[in-house]
């Protein structure tokens, strides 16, 4: 379903192979929050996806893992921004904006965090809805107001 409707989206889409299970059971144990249904599904059927200009859409799974840890244990983080505990990072725009799912409370939306601002805003409401708007902006910046 994943593969095929990214690719109906934008044909020059870079979409990686299958995660395997083991490995997104890992995002869940090293950062203590369940992985959003419809992200699981995505990493079990393509583990990233960058679009035409390689801007990483979605993460790896081990992307995922590495930068939600890095974002929760860096001390210069806690200092800068309000807390990254309550969101799941998977995505960002190539220019330092970063797309989420707020895991607490548990939500379908996806929230964009800008890193000028520390602000944090819905954008989509479902992972479907966000790729189809990240892999149909043409390298702009869609989510911006």
């Amino acid at each position: 379903m994943w593969r095929e409707m990214i690719s109906r989206l934008t044909p020059d889409a870079e979409i990686a192979r299958p995660a395997g299970g083991a490995v997104v059971d890992g995002i869940e144990e090293r950062l203590g929050q369940v992985v959003p249904a419809e992200l699981r599904a995505l990493l079990l059927e393509v583990d990233g996806v960058a679009d035409e200009y390689g801007t990483d859409v979605v993460w790896s799974a081990q992307r995922i893992a590495d930068e939600n840890w890095a974002f929760r244990v860096d001390p210069d983080y806690s200092r800068l921004y309000v807390s990254f505990s309550s969101l799941m990072f998977f995505g960002d725009n190539g220019g330092g904006d970063q797309f989420a799912f707020m895991r607490s409370p548990d939500r379908s939306d996806v929230f964009v965090w800008d890193h000028e601002t520390d602000e944090r805003r819905i954008v989509a409401h479902s992972l479907e809805e966000y790729l189809v708007k990240s892999l149909e902006a043409d390298g702009e910046d869609w989510y911006r107001p």
